[in-house]
């Protein structure tokens, strides 16, 4: 325990005796609260003015206690007062806090803490939000990627158009999703059978039918296409772009059968994405039926690519 004793007993000459308060500083308990006790009244002479020294407190009086006095034979200190019990707050009925969240912590209501915790609200929106921009893709043919396609497709799945706002990059959301289903549907018909056709054919065909699959996705969305890309390039969405389609890069190569991990891994994923990206682009200017120049370009240049492979080995 800490004290700090305090006091400058000094009299007044114009009268004869004076009480003299002092204050003794007392300090204890793990809480370390600061008790502030009047500990006695002294008669002090009025001819002693001297500083009052702080006399040791007996063996048998609390050590976190010290008093002033001008007595040869001090007195024992006042009783110390007990401290008031720390009293916890009561909890509420059918709700618990999680201990060390702090003033962040969450209340978890009994049937949600039976359950492993509350479901987030988030989980609901997104649900709603994937529902508006599925909707909104068919309006993309004739509004194109903006936000105009996104209020339309709110409208059809009678929702708010104000859930529009929810979305922080509108048109990057809408193109960003559209990337992400096709994703999804490419895997799908791989695994609904595609892949054991796909086990036929050599790798080059396996690689120019599956690069052909995925494209063919875009063709209800040829004309606004460079609106596409255009957003996808943007400094703001970019990098999500590049994460989309190296993603997809990787699952052609899985489902055409390469399970490397050397540092032709690598090599491989790069010179795919860069002929899909060429092959994406030369789509916007084919005007051959159902795109035929397309694929015979996607063809030749995944067969150079692994002609020059095989020749680079080679040497």
């Amino acid at each position: 325990s800490l004290t700090a004793p305090i006091g400058w007993a000094n009299s007044v000459s114009t009268q004869p005796r004076h009480f003299v308060e002092h204050v003794v500083v007392r300090r204890t308990g793990p809480s370390a609260m600061a008790s502030f006790l009047v500990a006695r009244r002294l008669l002090c002479p009025a001819s002693a003015r001297r500083l009052l020294p702080c006399t040791s407190p007996p063996p048998s009086a609390p050590a976190a206690l010290c008093w002033l006095s001008t007595d040869a034979s001090p007195s024992p200190p006042l009783p110390v007062p007990p401290l008031e019990p720390t009293v916890d707050p009561p909890k509420k009925d059918g709700a618990s806090f999680s201990a060390g969240s702090g003033a962040g912590g969450a209340y978890r209501t009994g049937q949600g803490a039976a359950s492993g915790g509350r479901r987030s609200g988030g989980a609901g929106y997104e649900e709603e939000q994937q529902k508006v921009l599925r909707a909104s893709l068919l309006h993309v043919p004739r509004m194109g990627w903006s936000e105009s396609a996104m209020i339309a497709g709110a409208r059809d799945v009678a929702m708010s158009p104000a859930i529009v706002g929810a979305f922080p990059r509108k048109e990057a959301a809408l193109v960003e999703f559209f990337m992400d289903d096709c994703l999804q549907q490419l895997m799908d018909r791989i695994d609904a059978g595609e892949g054991e056709l796909l086990k036929n054919l050599m790798l080059t065909e396996r690689l120019s039918r599956l690069v052909r699959m995925r494209l063919e996705m875009q063709t209800p969305y040829i004309s606004k296409w460079p609106q596409a890309l255009s957003i996808q390039s943007q400094p703001a969405n970019v990098s999500t772009s590049l994460k989309q389609r190296a993603v997809l890069v990787d699952e052609i190569w899985h489902a055409a059968g390469d399970a490397g991990s050397d540092i032709d891994w690598y090599v491989k994923r790069t010179v795919l994405g860069g002929i899909y990206s060429a092959s994406e682009v030369y789509m916007l200017t084919d005007n051959s039926p159902e795109f035929h120049d397309t694929w015979t370009f996607v063809n030749r240049r995944i067969k150079d690519a692994l002609d020059l492979q095989k020749s680079y080995k080679e040497v």
